[in-house]
C-alpha cells in the first residue's frame, strides 16, 4: 500500500468468515483525514461486521487495516485506542449514577492513563474540572454538568458519551449509529454536534439514517452482502441503480 499522508485509514482486502458465512467479503476502504466517511446499506449488508474489523472487536479472516500507515490488523483494541482511533458504540456507554461532569472527568482521568480513583479528594479531581467544563461546552452540555447523567434526555445522553470519547482525545473518531432511535429534534443537534468535532477529527460513522448521511458525509461506502457495492458523493451514490436496487429490491438493467 503506498504511504499517503492524505489517508488516515486504509483497508485493503477485509475479509471475515463465520462458520463458512462470509460476512465481509474482499473490502477496500480509505478514509481520508478531515473527512465525515458513512459506511451504509441495507439490512444484513456487513456494515456492522465491518465496523467490528475496524474497531478490532473482531479479528479478520484476511486483509490488513493500515491506521496513520501502521499495519494494525492484529492490534488489540485497547492499543488502537492508544494509538487514537476511539469508537462511540451505538448504546450510550455512560456512568448514569454519575453527575455528567463525573463522567467527564473519569474519561480524562483515562487519557492520563490513571486508575479510575472514585475514592480521590474532591480537591484533586477538581484539577481535572476545567478541561471537562471545556468538553462539555464542546458538546453543548456546560449547563449540565451536575446533572446525573441517567436524567439526561436520550439524545443528550449521546452527547456525554461523544464527550467521555473526545476526553481521549482520538483523532480518528468512529461513530456506530449516532442518530439511532432519537426523535427529530435530537437528529438535529447530534447531527450539528458531529459536524463541529469533524472540524478538527476526521469521522468515520454507520448510519442507517440517510438524511444524516446527506447532510454530513463527504464520502460514502456502500455495502451489499458483505461486499462494497459503490463508493462517491451522497449525490453519486444516490444516482446508482445498484443502490436503490440493494435497499428497495428494484431490478436492475442488464
Amino acid at each position: 500500500m503506498a504511504d499517503n499522508p492524505e489517508v488516515l485509514v486504509e483497508v485493503r482486502g477485509l475479509r471475515k468468515q463465520f462458520a463458512g458465512f462470509t460476512a465481509v467479503n474482499d473490502v477496500d476502504l480509505s478514509v481520508r483525514r478531515g473527512h465525515i466517511h458513512a459506511l451504509i446499506g441495507p439490512n444484513g449488508a456487513g456494515k456492522t461486521t465491518c465496523f467490528n474489523l475496524l474497531t478490532k472487536m473482531l479479528e479478520p479472516t484476511s486483509g490488513r487495516i493500515l491506521f496513520k500507515g501502521r499495519d494494525i490488523t492484529r492490534l488489540s483494541a485497547a492499543k488502537v485506542a492508544q494509538l487514537g482511533m476511539v469508537r462511540s458504540f451505538q448504546i450510550s456507554a455512560i456512568f448514569p449514577t454519575l453527575s455528567v461532569l463525573d463522567n467527564v472527568r473519569v474519561a480524562l482521568q483515562r487519557k492520563q492513563g490513571s486508575s479510575l480513583h472514585f475514592w480521590r479528594s474532591d480537591r484533586t479531581l477538581a484539577e481535572l474540572d476545567e478541561a471537562a467544563m471545556a468538553l462539555l461546552a464542546d458538546v453543548g452540555l456546560q449547563d449540565a454538568a451536575s446533572t446525573v447523567a441517567g436524567d439526561l434526555s436520550y439524545g443528550r445522553k449521546r452527547a456525554l458519551e461523544i464527550a467521555t470519547t473526545l476526553a481521549l482525545d482520538p483523532e480518528m473518531l468512529l461513530l456506530d449509529e449516532p442518530t439511532s432511535g432519537m426523535g427529530l429534534e435530537d437528529v438535529k443537534a447530534t447531527s450539528a454536534l458531529i459536524r463541529r468535532v469533524s472540524l478538527t477529527r476526521t469521522i468515520l460513522m454507520v448510519e442507517h439514517n440517510l438524511g444524516v448521511v446527506a447532510d454530513l458525509a463527504d464520502r460514502i461506502t456502500v455495502l451489499a452482502a458483505g461486499e462494497v457495492l459503490t463508493e462517491g458523493s451522497y449525490q453519486e451514490v444516490s444516482r446508482d441503480e445498484r443502490v436503490m436496487a440493494a435497499y428497495i429490491g428494484r431490478k436492475v438493467a442488464a
